[in-house]
């Protein structure tokens, strides 16, 4: 056997598409692992996410192979497609400021390989976390910004990137705003986490004034980085009941532990390519 590989696509919906897939993966002796599909009948888009690996001669030899028997059925639909080989774990930056709470627990669950990624680079704005960093043995990249270099610092985030083969960065409480240009070039491969109360608070020491209204329920949302500051495609979310006792240490510590858990999750799906973006949202495939 062969593989796994990992299909995903959206397209106009229409009649066959799913057919026409598992179809041509019968054909070929391709064995599926895991197929999900949705129709969002609002926009009239379809996607799909299925696994599946070779199980007899007539399956395609290598990647290459398998992107070449989809080709036909790719531009018969007009498939925005992927196919990528599962056993190739996906290469992610991490971006930090001061706060450790995210980076710890990205690089413990990648040292454990409770995440299936390769973590290939930490750069960060700030000296604080290159000791946690390289204790790990990863990279750390010191990238001081102001005002006076942002454009100059964004480019070598995008070298180190580049230079590291990583497709993904993930900005794990990293305190900066990326300018527009940079959003833009890193759209859908850029994911950022950050507290999300009921209601919200934005500005300086959230979980204080989250305390001085008394606040039930506090939590964090992934999502996508966009233009459109802390408003991209959300990829996960959750939140704490919290009460009248809790201090607003207690609230840092809670919301701390929510961020590191859902910045985990949109992590690990969007490296087993669960994740479709559908205009303002996101498909996630479970």
């Amino acid at each position: 056997m062969t593989g796994p590989y990992v299909l995903t696509f959206s397209c106009g919906d229409a009649v066959g598409i799913v057919a026409a897939v598992t179809g041509l993966l019968a054909d070929h002796d391709g064995f599926i692992l895991d197929s999900q599909q949705y129709a969002d009948l609002d926009t009239g888009r379809f996607f799909m996410r299925v696994a599946f690996r070779g199980a007899g001669p007539r399956f395609p030899a290598g990647l290459a192979g398998v992107q070449a028997a989809f080709a036909p059925i790719i531009a018969r639909f007009a498939m925005d497609a992927r196919i990528s080989d599962a056993a190739i774990k996906p290469r992610f930056v991490i971006a930090v400021s001061q706060g450790s709470h995210c980076l710890n627990d990205l690089l413990h669950r990648w040292s454990t390989d409770n995440l299936a990624i390769d973590i290939a680079g930490v750069v960060s704005n700030h000296e604080h976390q290159r000791r946690l960093t390289e204790w790990h043995g990863v990279p750390f990249h010191h990238l001081p910004v102001s005002d006076a270099n942002r454009a100059e610092q964004e480019a070598a985030i995008l070298t180190v990137m580049a230079d590291a083969g990583a497709e993904h960065l993930v900005l794990a409480r990293y305190m900066q705003i990326l300018s527009q240009d940079l959003s833009a070039k890193l759209s859908g491969r850029c994911i950022n986490i950050h507290h999300s109360f009921l209601p919200g608070f934005k500005g300086a020491k959230p979980y204080h004034r989250a305390h001085e209204r008394g606040v039930k329920l506090i939590g964090a949302t992934a999502h996508f980085v966009t233009s459109d500051l802390d408003e991209g495609p959300i990829i996960e979310q959750a939140v704490e009941r919290v009460d009248h006792r809790d201090s607003v240490e207690d609230l840092i510590r809670i919301g701390r532990d929510v961020e590191a858990q859902v910045l985990a999750k949109a992590v690990r799906w969007v490296a087993e390519q669960r994740v479709l973006i559908d205009g303002r949202k996101t498909v996630v495939f479970r």
